[in-house]
């Protein structure tokens, strides 16, 4: 007896130290996401849910690298990225306008949407197994079909975030955290999915199907009032005049983009030569590095030491703006800007493989802490009545200038040097054209005071 209870209490000793990693760094997740008073307010939840969408968007991400690039030749992978684009984005940037003015209607049921949202990629990727397979024309309308539910969720999930504040939160501050989580679940679920993708391109998306199927789940786990619209209305670009139904029935003016200071729109439009810059290194590094690797590199290492600078300067820009909070906006904007456009000068003057790398560093960082910043002084301008419509609008034109980038990205001549001038040139007309309406609004003192956490 005694023997079999020690043989017992060993099985039961060896269960714990194989569950313990897994219990354990769930708790600490948990800990994590749920700490400052983010656990009470249902914001840790989200957080969650985004790290879910981020790392299935990953899985879908590697099944179609391997698919679309780097199974064929350079000349014909640009052929096959640019038929991708036709089909997939092309229709997109014409969807995109359309779901946040869709989503509005829908106030009430935002849990229902970001699960629909999951539940529809989950599907996707189902077909997407079956077409990486064969090849067949099914892959493009199912990866259309995978960034428009991916972009629905985006706006949706902007729409939730300031129902969870905590007490004593910025809005900065909840949005970096909620776009830290997915930072660090796509740094996770990345390799992993490269080790699914060893088996075969459908497991990647196998590993997608799993992680939406259990995002839809989580959807509903958010609490009750990111369903609520209540004191909330759509904002408009401009200036809108409706028609009241009280006695008096007075037409009053419902506030837009346009209508709450120059600050927004400026920053919005630095913002999108950010976007654009992201969206054209994206495709253009994409082709340069695999026809003219990093010295001593192949194109896969190539391409993926450029991915993890990026997405190191991206995880820092975002860890700076919530260190910032909402100190000054429009300088931060006006900075970074300067700094990427500086970056991209010298990258073109001196194309080498690690300025290259530096480049995507800075303008990783640059995006996040200058999207950061139009968060804040959409915080800070827009009415409260308007303002989480006005975050999905935004949102949506950033998507829509990526889109525009990556297409030019596409179709430019593989050289280093002209390709990043054309990137200097269009991040100097964006900060050109924004920096005077930028430090217009600090020296008028544009908006009220931001809270801070």
């Amino acid at each position: 007896m005694s023997g079999s209870g020690r043989m017992s209490g060993s099985v039961r000793a060896v269960g714990r130290a194989l569950h313990f990693p897994f219990t354990g760094t769930a708790r600490g997740i948990r800990k994590a996401t749920h700490a400052h008073g983010a656990g009470e307010s249902g914001l840790g939840k989200l957080i969650e849910l985004h790290g879910v969408n981020g790392a299935g968007d990953v899985m879908i991400t590697i099944a179609l690298a391997s698919t679309v690039f780097f199974s064929v030749p350079t000349d014909e992978a640009r052929g096959r990225v640019a038929l991708y684009l036709a089909i997939t984005m092309a229709p997109f940037t014409v969807l995109a306008p359309v779901i946040g003015p869709l989503l509005d209607r829908l106030p009430h049921g935002r849990r229902a949407a970001m699960a629909g949202a999951m539940l529809a990629r989950a599907l996707l990727a189902l077909v997407l197994s079956g077409a990486v397979a064969t090849g067949s024309i099914e892959m493009y309308p199912a990866a259309l079909g995978v960034l428009v539910s991916s972009k629905a969720y985006g706006v949706v999930r902007s729409a939730v975030v300031p129902r969870l504040l905590p007490p004593r939160f910025s809005l900065v501050k909840a949005n970096s955290r909620v776009t830290l989580g997915g930072l660090l679940a796509t740094g996770i679920a990345a390799p992993v999915g490269a080790g699914l993708q060893a088996l075969g391109p459908r497991y990647p998306l196998y590993g997608a199907f799993v992680i939406f199927v259990a995002g839809t789940f989580l959807s509903f786990s958010l609490p009750r009032k990111v369903d609520s619209a209540k004191g909330e209305a759509v904002a408009l670009l401009a200036a809108d005049e409706q028609h009241l139904h009280g006695p008096h029935r007075q037409p009053v003016k419902r506030p837009g983009l346009r209508t709450v200071g120059i600050a927004v729109t400026h920053a919005l439009g630095a913002n999108a030569a950010l976007r654009w810059l992201s969206g054209f290194l994206t495709f253009f590094l994409a082709f340069l590095l695999r026809e003219h690797p990093l010295t001593g590199q192949s194109a896969a290492v190539s391409l993926g030491m450029v991915a993890v600078s990026a997405g190191a300067g991206n995880a820092l820009g975002t860890a700076v703006g919530a260190w910032l909070r909402s100190r000054a906006p429009e300088l931060i904007i006006v900075t970074v800007v300067a700094v990427v456009l500086g970056a991209a000068i010298t990258a073109a003057v001196f194309f080498g493989a690690f300025l290259v790398a530096c480049m995507a560093a800075i303008a990783g960082f640059s995006q996040a802490l200058a999207k950061l910043s139009l968060d804040a002084l959409i915080q800070r301008d827009v009415p409260e009545l308007v303002r989480t419509s006005a975050f999905a609008r935004s949102e949506t034109l950033l998507q829509v200038c990526w889109v525009f980038g990556g297409a030019v990205g596409i179709v430019m001549p593989l050289n280093g040097t002209l390709g990043l001038s054309v990137a200097a040139a269009v991040v100097a007309l964006g900060w050109l054209t924004t920096v005077r309406g930028l430090l217009s609004s600090v020296r008028h003192g544009s908006g009220a005071k931001p809270r801070v956490a």
